[in-house]
């Protein structure tokens, strides 16, 4: 039987190919490359400037291509990607053959978070530039992925506390038993070293105890500071970053993201006045599930221009009526009189008070306020349906709360009813990329330690590759070289120009006439500039 054969590895070839020669012409590795010519990286904020003395440093675009390149085809450690650049062949030719050390490869995505945002904000532009972005209905929602820090390694108040216990129990059972040995040195000597063991300890948890109180936090992690343990689903905890991200519909396209260490609930303000700066408009639909549901930052959200959709959560059991025909929402609210009527007939209205209500409990360091109104009536008390209404019957019977926020609740509630349509589209648009970037290309946790910043490059990076995937897979090649291609002779334009200008203000005389600048030449010059 005859196989196909592979080229005998001793011999020699007459005529050597380059490395060009060795990638195909669609390749997508001369995408990246061409992405990264075109951008200006020291604008971005990459550190361009080194001293001449000591070894020359590695260029940030070609570790930028590095990076992209990687997180395109789900590598991110940095060892790893030092091993590609000695094996990989796209990874040869797209960084020249370099292979730089794992430190190098891994302080570059640690020293460049804010860099590395506005490389995501150039994959954005490039969406914009071939009107992948509709700019008119996005939705938002967040993730939570992994920090590198264990549960054991998280404390809050009651843990630390609760370890304490545990550790003055076991020293007063040693010094108990110290006390009881008369003769045997050697398990006394055994019961002092367990005695400073646990001391050693006790020192520990009150020392993270006393950071835990000097601070405004309720947790602490020692291994990754920033990250904090949140609910991952149902009741399962994780220690984790929450990352915020808002996307276009059109082509499922992230805009924005934001990593967090807090909860969903008072989010959604903010991810609208970035989503309305990014777009340049404010004349967009936004859609955000419940966990984002409330008043103050659906206040926020409609205050900034958006129309908001944001899913009603179910009534907790502590604010239902023993009679669900009877909870609040049954109750009709009259603008103009400023009353509610209820389901018997009766007005309830308020003395135009206000009140603070705490939330998030007195002793949470997180609690909050928000301003209410008391409406009740007299009625109440020779209501026949008193018992179905309320469980306070001995006192002074219903009492609803609307806080300063209700007007916008309600705008809200009106829009969820009358279009439906649109908030059923929400999971589509935004879950893809989750599910694309968590479950397919397996980025479930945060790769960096120590913060939000490192973590922030991490996620960016991400980022930049989901985009430039759907921007591959959306754009023909052909049009996006001949885009990037455009960019880079802009951009080498502009250095000529500002080298150019350079020295002629080293050789000229700048005069000035109104809002112009003219250049006079050097006598023994004969070019004339014009800046």
């Amino acid at each position: 039987m005859k196989f196909i054969q592979g080229t005998d590895r001793t011999q020699l070839a007459l005529f050597p190919t380059c490395l060009d020669d060795t990638l195909e012409f669609d390749n997508e590795t001369r995408l990246i490359d061409l992405f990264v010519s075109s951008i200006d990286l020291k604008s971005f904020g990459f550190e361009m400037d080194f001293v001449d003395n000591g070894r020359p440093a590695y260029h940030p675009g070609d570790l930028l291509r590095l990076f992209i390149y990687g997180y395109l085809n789900r590598i991110r450690s940095s060892r790893a990607l030092e091993r590609e650049c000695k094996r990989n062949i796209e990874l040869i030719w797209l960084i020249k053959g370099l292979v730089p050390d794992h430190n190098t490869i891994s302080n570059f995505r640690r020293d460049n978070p804010s860099a590395i945002k506005k490389v995501f904000r150039a994959t954005v532009q490039m969406a914009r530039h071939f009107e992948l972005i509709g700019g008119t209905l996005i939705a938002g929602d967040s993730t939570k992925l992994r920090a590198q820090n264990s549960k054991k390694n998280n404390f809050n108040a009651k843990k630390i506390e609760r370890h304490l216990a545990y550790i003055e129990e076991k020293l007063s059972r040693y010094q108990s038993e110290l006390a009881q040995e008369d003769g045997d040195s050697t398990q006394k000597e055994t019961i002092a070293t367990e005695i400073e063991k646990q001391s050693g300890r006790r020192a520990k948890y009150e020392s993270l105890l006393e950071q835990l109180n000097s601070s405004d936090q309720e947790q602490i992690s020692t291994s990754d500071p920033d990250s904090r343990q949140m609910v991952i689903r149902n009741n399962i905890t994780e220690v984790a970053y929450n990352i915020q991200s808002t996307t276009d519909a059109k082509h499922n396209i992230p805009i924005d993201f934001k990593v967090t260490n807090n909860n969903d609930s008072k989010a959604m303000g903010n991810m609208v006045r970035r989503a309305k700066s990014i777009l340049g408009t404010n004349s967009f639909t936004v859609l955000f599930d419940k966990g984002y549901h409330t008043g103050s930052e659906i206040r926020t959200a409609v205050e900034l221009g958006a129309e908001v959709i944001v899913a009603i959560p179910s009534v907790s059991g502590s604010s239902m009526a023993p009679d669900p025909a009877y909870n609040v929402s049954e109750f009709r609210y009259d603008p103009k009189n400023r009353t509610y009527t209820c389901p018997q007939g009766n007005t309830l209205s308020t003395n135009g008070s206000w009140y603070n209500k705490e939330r998030g409990g007195p002793s949470r360091k997180s609690a909050s306020s928000v301003r209410v109104q008391h409406f009740k009536t007299k009625a109440c008390q020779a209501c026949p349906a008193l018992a179905s209404c309320t469980k306070n019957t001995r006192g002074r019977g219903r009492v609803i709360e609307r806080t300063e926020h209700q007007d916008f609740i309600d705008a809200n509630r009106r829009n969820v009813e009358q279009k439906e349509h649109l908030y059923k589209r929400r999971q589509a648009i935004i879950e893809h990329n989750y599910g694309t970037i968590k479950r397919q290309w397996n980025f479930h946790y945060i790769i960096t330690k120590k913060g939000k910043d490192r973590a922030s490059s991490d996620v960016g990076f991400m980022f930049v590759a989901y985009n430039l995937r759907r921007i591959f897979n959306l754009v023909d090649q052909e049009a996006l070289k001949k885009y990037m291609k455009m960019l880079w002779l802009c951009f080498l334009a502009i250095l000529d120009y500002l080298r150019a200008r350079k020295k002629l203000i080293q050789r000229s005389e700048i005069y000035r006439f109104d809002n112009y600048q003219f250049l006079q030449p050097h006598p023994n010059s004969r070019k004339w500039a014009y800046i």
